[in-house]
């Protein structure tokens, strides 16, 4: 067995914080340490009580005095749209036939996907981020290459390829027998082997015919334990488009239901303009809305409500990503720091702890994937990020006056990004050295 000692200020999450003040809601050692062996966290606490369960001359890396978290998660992204990013648009439905669309018919060449894999894996640790939701494209080659770099890296990944059969590009149309076949045979050479997480992946239902929705519900109903992910109200022309598409259906978010692909392990992007129907629809079947605050803004879609749906008779859940390429920046901190500012436009407020649950447990949560990643429990692997939150000259002359860890964690959601990202660790081994 092989351990490491890794020492530094802990901070891991036990719930959701209730204010700034709830302190039962998180754990924090000053002087903190995890013994790390084979990948896993085999205990946390104070550095001495940990260090004497450590074997003699156990290797001992030292980040003090920085925050040691677990990793951070992102729910929703676009693998193939690394080279989109920044790309000028008026709203969604330009963006994506003028940008991404004709990029992402790129991807049915293997050498093309496994060289855009290597940048986006690259770019996520870079950030901090150990763990993803990701949308490949409809080649089947984009999930083998993206799947093949994650098992490389031995990193714990959500992803599927998106089933499309309308409304795109021929060189990104399949059909409703191509795309449950083809979603079949990635389930069967990916799902479980490393840690990697195969997700039944309609791109949304503009661009899914009834058939196709139907060939989902099938793979839903054969593999009930997989993620399901899609998109939904993301802005009121995407929405008026898809009810004309479904007329039958009583709303947008009634369309995913009729075909059975609404549950607890399903993520919805966007979700920002639900009627109280679809809200409650949500919470009864315990779908989770993921708010992508960069790309909302950049793209003008919307102002999503968070506060609104989680304190609702019927609360929603809620998750957090960056939804790159039509979010503006790989870090989750910049994330948060886009998803206060809603808030704060919204007249809610959103204070740093909540932000950083989010970033770690609450995403866990919201993947189902808790007892593995997000904590840094004894038991669960062993993905974290080190954070400096002085790694800038404006940043260490405001750490000058920062007195509390509320304080220091806003500061890092405000102004930090990737420099503040000291190391990135996946399964006990280090990350960012190699990049």
């Amino acid at each position: 067995m092989t351990e490491k000692l890794i020492r530094g200020r802990l901070l891991s999450f036990r719930r959701a914080p209730q204010s700034l003040t709830d302190t039962e809601s998180y754990s924090y050692e000053s002087d903190g340490a995890l013994l790390v062996a084979d990948g896993k966290i085999a205990a946390a606490g104070d550095y001495a009580t940990v260090k004497a369960k450590a074997a003699d001359g156990v290797e001992e890396i030292d980040h003090r005095p920085y925050l040691i978290l677990p990793g951070f998660i992102d729910t929703h992204m676009h693998f193939p749209q690394m080279q989109v990013i920044a790309s000028y648009a008026a709203n969604l439905l330009e963006w994506l036939n003028t940008y991404t669309f004709p990029e992402e018919c790129r991807f049915v060449e293997s050498e093309h996907a496994a060289r855009i894999a290597a940048h986006f894996y690259d770019e996520l640790l870079r950030h901090g981020t150990t763990t993803a939701a990701a949308y490949c494209s409809v080649h089947k080659s984009s999930a083998d290459a993206y799947f093949a770099e994650a098992l490389k890296r031995g990193m714990c990944m959500v992803g599927g390829k998106v089933m499309m059969d309308r409304n795109a590009p021929q060189g990104l149309l399949d059909t409703p027998e191509m795309g449950y076949d083809e979603t079949r045979a990635v389930i069967a050479d990916w799902h479980g082997k490393g840690r990697n997480h195969v997700a039944i992946t309609p791109r949304f239902a503009i661009t899914s015919t009834p058939g196709q929705m139907k060939a989902a519900q099938a793979l839903a109903e054969e593999f009930p334990d997989l993620h399901i992910q899609t998109h939904l109200s993301e802005n009121h022309e995407e929405i008026r488009y898809t009810c004309e598409l479904y007329p039958e259906a009583t709303d947008y978010t009634d369309i995913y239901a009729r075909y059975g692909l609404l549950g607890k392990k399903t993520l919805l992007g966007h979700a920002i303009h639900l009627s109280d129907r679809e809200a409650d629809a949500l919470s009864e079947a315990g779908s989770v809305a993921v708010h992508c605050p960069t790309s909302n803004l950049f793209l003008g879609s919307g102002l999503f409500p968070m506060k609104t749906l989680m304190r609702r008779e019927k609360p929603v859940r809620v998750a957090v990503a960056t939804d790159i390429g039509g979010g503006s920046s790989y870090s989750m901190l910049r994330t948060m720091d886009e998803a206060y500012k809603i808030q704060q436009l919204l007249g809610e407020r959103l204070n740093p702890l909540e932000s950083f649950y989010l970033m770690t447990r609450g995403n866990a949560e919201a993947l189902s994937l808790v007892d593995q990643i997000g904590t840094l429990e004894p038991g669960t692997d062993a993905d974290l990020v080190v954070l400096d939150a002085a790694p800038t000259p404006a940043m260490k002359l405001r750490m000058e006056t920062i007195k509390t860890l509320p304080e220091e964690l806003f500061l890092l959601q405000t102004m930090g990004d990737d420099r503040a990202v000291v190391e990135t660790y996946v399964a006990g081994s280090a990350m960012k050295e190699s990049i």
